[in-house]
């Protein structure tokens, strides 16, 4: 199988700066860019991702049922926490 070349260019900082726009413009193109901070790679210039689809409240209910004595806590519990009378 042929591995597809991608172009990378490395920028220093101050020329990311500047040229911010048009770096973007070219990770979107599918290039990869790479950021140096004193001559060494020190970020990788990527599109953002969604992060998938969106939050649906409510998509679990009757689907989690609760002990009917969930909230009767017993007394030796909450006397580890309040302490002893």
């Amino acid at each position: 199988m042929e591995s597809k070349k991608v172009k990378v260019t490395q920028v220093n900082m101050h020329e990311a700066k500047t040229r911010l726009s048009q770096l973007a413009e070219m990770v979107w193109r599918g290039e990869e860019v790479v950021i140096a901070k004193a001559g060494k790679p020190y970020l990788d210039l990527k599109p953002h991702v969604s992060s998938g689809t969106a939050r649906q409240p409510g998509r679990y209910k009757d689907a989690i049922e609760l002990a009917a004595d969930f909230e009767d806590t017993p007394t030796s519990i909450l006397d580890d926490f309040e302490g002893s009378t």
